[in-house]
């Protein structure tokens, strides 16, 4: 019986208490599933490439060495060093699959064709982000307002890479349906939205604006999440499951529009928490 108000005292302490500790955990969190997303991924090639169990060895170590900082402020304190590490290695990481996917065929003929059909070179970046956000919540005094512009900022540079990956993959069927091209006007929304309220941060209608903006974002991200699932349906009744997971629409990847509206709510409590201009 003790355990409900123990736990609801738990998450009181840490609504009121330092807002890093949630941007800490959306970054396990995303580092975690990655190892998943990254496993379907590399699995449609039959991981041809030994480098590409990296980041799915990466994914599954990182989370487990940040994990005991979340819950016991002595470790998140002598931890400091240690996410530092993880947070430049995420980098690394994000940046060498970067470079690897767009081998795979562009930097061989450098062409429009090429980089549309060739291995998702923006995917990786998800790992540098994620690593900056760890770099981030280490290096700035969290809550202030420089960490909450931050936040945003990395916020928008995770929605660039939505457009991108959007774009790349509706074109590879030619945008047969039209529904395909509301991802990318969201995520164009979102990304010219987000530098106004970077540059803005004391706007506190630009704010309230933005929050909107980020429930829309999670709405469309739940519509093509059943788009892509329904789609890979079909193709199962046609094929097998196995290969409607691996060579369907991506199921996941629709997710990381209420993904990023979710760091994106994080900055902008952050922002309605920071000292206001006198």
């Amino acid at each position: 019986m003790t355990s409900a108000p123990r736990a609801r005292g738990w998450l009181r302490r840490r609504i009121e208490g330092p807002i890093g500790f949630w941007v800490e955990l959306f970054a396990v969190f995303n580092l975690t599933f990655l190892a998943l997303d990254v496993l379907i991924a590399h699995a449609s090639n039959r991981f041809a490439r030994g480098l590409e169990w990296l980041p799915v060895g990466f994914s599954l170590l990182a989370p487990a060495l940040l994990l005991p900082g979340l819950f016991h402020a002595g470790y998140y304190a002598r931890s400091r060093k240690l996410a530092l590490v993880i947070g430049a290695l995420a980098i690394g990481v994000g940046c060498l699959g970067m470079v690897l996917h767009l081998e795979s065929a562009f930097f061989a003929r450098q062409t429009l064709h090429d980089l549309v059909y060739t291995a998702p070179f923006v995917a990786p970046l998800a790992y540098a982000g994620i690593g900056f956000l760890l770099l981030l919540n280490r290096m700035e005094e969290v809550g202030s307002l420089v960490w909450c512009q931050w936040v945003l900022l990395l916020t928008l540079g995770g929605f660039v890479g939505n457009l991108a990956l959007t774009l790349f993959d509706h074109a590879q069927n030619g945008f047969f349906h039209p529904s395909e091209w509301l991802g990318v006007a969201a995520a164009a929304w979102a990304v010219s939205s987000l530098w106004m309220m970077v540059l803005r941060p004391h706007d506190a209608r630009l704010r309230g604006f933005c929050a909107w903006l980020l429930l829309g974002q999670l709405l469309i991200g739940g519509l093509g999440f059943a788009l892509h699932l329904a789609a890979d349906v079909r193709l199962a009744a046609t094929s097998n499951v196995r290969d409607s997971v691996l060579y369907g629409a991506p199921l996941f990847a629709p997710l990381l529009f209420p993904n990023l509206a979710l760091l994106g709510w994080i900055g902008l409590w952050g922002l309605k928490r920071a000292p206001q201009p006198a």
